[in-house]
């Protein structure tokens, strides 16, 4: 893995939009947790939980990338740092 999976991996998502992942991952977690939700239920959401986890700690979408869809402002997509 070289310099062209890093850069085909350029963060693709807002602050915002990472956070609103975050909260509703911490959200669907704790109800999967207190036993609110269960079984097949608990699993799909709970994987997406992780899904969303992922994608909002690394700041990059893999389906954004595939519909080419982007909520980075312009700085974030080329890697610049504000």
């Amino acid at each position: 893995m070289g310099k062209l999976a890093i850069k085909s991996m350029l963060k693709n998502m807002s602050t915002l939009d990472r956070g609103l992942r975050i909260i509703l991952a911490v959200i669907l977690g704790y109800l999967i947790f207190n036993g609110t939700l269960t079984g097949t239920w608990a699993w799909v959401l709970g994987i997406l939980s992780v899904i969303f986890l992922v994608t909002s700690i690394f700041g990059f979408c893999p389906t954004y990338k595939i519909l080419g869809m982007s909520t980075a402002n312009e700085s974030t997509e080329t890697g610049a740092e504000s």
